[in-house]
């Protein structure tokens, strides 16, 4: 579970688009839905492109997929696209808000180029739908 820059600030910014849910109780819904599932699931957060470069470069050969919230990186980052690609992961995009309701230059995504599909808009309620989503998609969903 990765998620890209000013998501450390989730429940006290802009909570009329993106919710009052903290991180922290993200995650908690994440580990929620991965003990349901049987599945693992780790965390990082980075308001610096290259973390999560590397960060998607140390998956390989250590995580079965990622879901990744690359927050504006979404909307800029050829280099995150390149690395998703790189590593043959499948990843699942993942928003807060529904990117295709708000400004024109967020409908543009780099990630859903190389994502085996994308949620988007459903608040922190898409976290869970994300990893279910993809457990399914490895066909380790019970």
């Amino acid at each position: 579970m990765m998620n890209g820059p000013n998501l450390n600030l989730l429940g006290t910014r802009q909570p009329e688009v993106y919710g009052a849910t903290t991180l922290s109780d993200i995650e908690k819904l994440c580990n929620n839905k991965a003990e349901q599932l049987g599945v693992t699931v780790d965390f990082l957060q980075s308001n610096h492109e290259g973390v999560l470069i590397d960060a998607i470069h140390d998956a390989r050969g250590k995580y079965d997929g990622i879901v990744l919230n690359a927050g504006a990186f979404t909307h800029t980052s050829i280099a995150l696209m390149d690395a998703i690609k790189s590593v043959a992961l499948p990843v699942v995009e993942l928003h807060l808000s529904n990117i295709h309701q708000r400004e024109e230059f967020r409908h543009q995504s780099y990630i859903s180029k190389v994502a085996v599909g994308q949620i988007c808009g459903f608040g922190a309620a898409g976290y869970p739908l994300a990893i279910d989503a993809l457990a399914t998609y490895l066909g380790a969903a019970t």
